[in-house]
């Protein structure tokens, strides 16, 4: 063997040994999708627990990252700003007071009407039988849910008007206590804390969104975002109508990943609660967006947006 061969057989070995490394390393992400979510973000919740999101993204060499949000208004804002590029479900509402600050989204999907997943609920020995007994009275709400429009209409149907009450605003936590420990005479929610207070309390319920509110969950994207990758959003768009699916096929299964995702909620509390939500995950469409109109108006007439909105004034991406 000559010298030269000797010398450099070393740095061939370690160039090997490099060569083989690097092939054997996964391809790196080419970019990062940055997911907004809340703790009641059923779908998203479960796509991100049993990873099945992550994986479809990675191959085509995308990351996820995932960002959890107290409630839908502020997810929101975040997604106006750029700092997330897809939001999961938001109650009906949301979006309405989003268009009203000039954001620039785009619904991408919706669930298919539940209306009975939320409703106004007192104490069982509370002296109201009906809505229109809620005149004067303190009623806990969470601004610009879709309970919010609830209380709205039901209160329209009553022959009140929004100003005949005492709001609380309140999050759903805050909203529970003030209700257990008698501070507000009534309070409405949605699920999975519907059925908690239900199940653990006892209760009436003056109305539901029967007849009054549909009650739909959206999916929102920037807009510029829904313009550069399609293709993300078809994967997206898949992988919640397959996972809505299975939540209904399979409520035992998907009760116990969420229980302990939702406070550590017992297996009844959860399973009762999904059975409400319809978890059908389909595309929006313009023709389709008269209750939207219908909260904005409502919203606008009480005073709680700045300047009236036309709801089909968005865009929409389609599958």
């Amino acid at each position: 063997m000559s010298q030269s061969l000797k010398i450099y057989r070393p740095l061939l070995a370690s160039l090997v040994v490099a060569l083989s490394v690097a092939f054997a390393l996964p391809a790196q992400a080419s970019e990062t999708l940055r997911i907004g979510y809340q703790k009641s973000s059923t779908l998203i919740t479960l796509l991100k627990t049993q990873g099945t999101l992550d994986k479809a993204l990675a191959q085509q060499n995308i990351d996820v990252s995932w960002h959890e949000f107290p409630s839908g208004l502020p997810l929101l804002e975040a997604l106006n700003v750029g700092n997330v590029d897809i939001s999961a479900d938001v109650a009906d509402t949301v979006p309405i007071f989003a268009q009203a600050a000039q954001a620039k989204l785009t619904y991408f999907a919706e669930e298919a009407p539940s209306p009975s997943a939320q409703a106004i609920v007192v104490r069982k020995d509370s002296p109201l039988r009906q809505l229109s007994d809620l005149k004067g009275k303190k009623v806990a709400v969470t601004k610009a849910a879709g309970s919010h429009y609830l209380l709205i209409v039901a209160l329209k149907k009553a022959g009140l008007e929004f100003s005949d009450i005492q709001p609380a605003y309140l999050t759903p936590a805050d909203g529970r206590a003030a209700f257990e420990n008698n501070k507000v005479d009534a309070w409405v929610t949605w699920e999975p804390f519907l059925t908690s207070v239900q199940l653990q309390l006892p209760t009436r319920t003056l109305a539901d969104g029967t007849g009054l509110a549909s009650y739909k969950r959206y999916y929102l994207t920037s807009t510029s975002y829904a313009k550069a990758h399609p293709d993300v959003l078809k994967l997206v768009y898949e992988q919640l109508h397959k996972t809505g699916a299975w939540v209904k096929a399979h409520p035992t299964e998907a009760a116990k990943i969420l229980g302990p995702l939702w406070g550590n909620l017992d297996l009844v509390t959860v399973e009762t609660a999904n059975t409400h939500r319809s978890y059908q995950v389909q595309p929006v469409k313009g023709d389709q967006l008269g209750e939207q109109q219908k909260i904005a108006d409502a919203f606008f007439a009480a005073g709680l947006l700045p300047k009236a909105v036309d709801a089909k004034d968005v865009e929409i991406w389609k599958p």
